[in-house]
């Protein structure tokens, strides 16, 4: 597996990270603005953003005062690349144990 589909895993196996994806899929927001909803200190929001960010997932900028993250478009390419690897194998893998029970 790429450090990148690693990364990607690590940053969304944490329930509050999906929760700040799933926020940003209406559009961008402010720190704040995603803070509020999940009941978490501005700090603890910006850390999970930053590992978002690593990964290529979120991207934030300084908007006057404010810093607001949004997502970016291509993010997740590589997550939906490697679970179309695994869906294809598996498809495969069936349709050969199918062909061997009909077979019998």
């Amino acid at each position: 597996m790429s450090k990148g589909v690693d990364r990607l895993f690590h940053a969304l196996g944490d329930p509050t990270r999906r929760a700040i994806v799933d926020q940003l899929t209406a559009g961008p927001l402010s720190v704040s603005g995603l803070s509020e909803p999940l009941g978490i200190t501005l700090t603890a929001v910006s850390q999970h953003l930053r590992v978002l960010e690593e990964c290529g997932v979120v991207a934030t900028e300084k908007r006057g005062r404010v810093r607001v993250a949004s997502l970016v478009p291509d993010g997740l390419v590589p997550l939906e690349a490697w679970a179309r690897q695994r869906r294809s194998t598996l498809e495969r893998q069936l349709d050969r144990l199918s062909k061997l029970l009909d077979e019998h």
